[in-house]
């Protein structure tokens, strides 16, 4: 039997992973739904496909790259000590209860800003607010703002720059290329997830190594690449149905071409994050992708009932998460104490 602090530290890291299953089944439309939504594959090949590269991205991105994104995250909340195993399960779960409830509404919101809303709403109510390290946590919160906007304006671009080059082009031949594309631009998508993505839970995961003294530095070890790229890589396979609904069909109706450039624009401002460590949402990136890809047709073809309800979810994940995770802290300490 493990002792005390060994088998919170593994339910820490069962937590962890728990969160990164439900990032994969909340993400997966990010990939799949505009390839499902205009027929481009069937929805069970897209969803295995997407996992695989989900797996592959997380893998490539912390060997080659160095697991930037997982140092950013890593240091949001910087304490002496190290940080209490329990805090981090605050943390973790004020993540997880937003993207349940996100997902229960079918709403296509951020992992990426629940975990972040989770780590300072934790911080600040177990350390206070000296423990948020202010100079990663702006940056990462003026990426995961601009994203979206960068993703709508570059999508409405070039759906301008291909409508004029394709112009006089008949739809048949047209459609059926960019619905072959479109597996590209979807296994693009699914790579750029797993390689930002994954890294947030493996960087939790080091922070509670780390906070423990199992680790002497923050220094991804390979296991917790392999665990957290397979938990994103099985909830992705498990699938979100209700988001992949409304990102496929319940925006704009969507045409091979919109989800080609929907898929292209995002996957590549993902991966331009990734090279700088940032954090970014695909969900939030996407989706504002498939809403500028739309917006060129006039704005009545964006469906704007469906995107307020989206950018309401938006807005509101960070401070709901931040509140749940503080919640719990503040449960934790009035029970347990400060806990160091």
């Amino acid at each position: 039997m493990p002792d005390g602090p060994t088998a919170l530290l593994w339910l820490t890291v069962a937590v962890a992973l728990g969160f990164d299953f439900t990032n994969g089944f909340h993400d997966t439309a990010n990939a799949v739904a505009t390839t499902i939504g205009t027929r481009a594959l069937p929805a069970r090949l897209a969803i295995i496909f997407s996992a695989l590269l989900n797996l592959t991205g997380a893998v490539v991105a912390t060997q080659v790259l160095h697991s930037k994104v997982a140092n950013t995250i890593g240091g949001l909340v910087v304490v002496k000590a190290g940080v209490a195993l329990p805090f981090i399960c605050a943390a973790l779960v004020g993540a997880i209860a937003w993207n349940l409830i996100t997902w229960r509404a079918g709403l296509p919101s951020s992992s990426s800003h629940a975990l972040i809303g989770g780590l300072v709403g934790m911080g600040v109510a177990a350390y206070g607010v000296g423990a948020i390290n202010i100079d990663k946590v702006i940056p990462t919160v003026i990426a995961l703002v601009t994203s979206p906007v960068a993703g709508l304006v570059c999508a409405y671009l070039l759906m301008v720059v291909l409508a004029n080059v394709l112009r006089g082009v008949h739809p048949g031949p047209a459609n059926r290329a960019f619905r072959r594309l479109q597996i590209l631009s979807s296994a693009f998508v699914s790579f750029s997830h797993g390689a930002n993505d994954s890294q947030k839970t493996m960087a939790v995961i080091t922070l509670a190594l780390v906070s423990t003294h199992h680790l002497s530095g923050f220094d991804v070890p390979f296991w917790v690449v392999l665990a957290a790229a397979g938990a994103i890589g099985m909830g992705t396979y498990a699938g979100g149905w209700r988001i992949i609904r409304t990102m496929g069909s319940r925006i704009i109706r969507l045409e091979p071409i919109n989800g080609f450039v929907a898929e292209t624009v995002g996957a590549s401002i993902i991966q331009l994050a990734t090279q700088v460590s940032l954090p970014v949402s695909t969900t939030h990136v996407v989706s504002g992708a498939v809403m500028g890809s739309g917006a060129p047709r006039g704005l009545s073809a964006v469906r704007w009932g469906v995107a307020r309800n989206i950018a309401l979810a938006w807005v509101f994940t960070i401070p709901m998460s931040a509140l749940v995770a503080a919640g719990l802290t503040l449960l934790i300490r009035a029970v347990f104490g400060p806990l160091g």
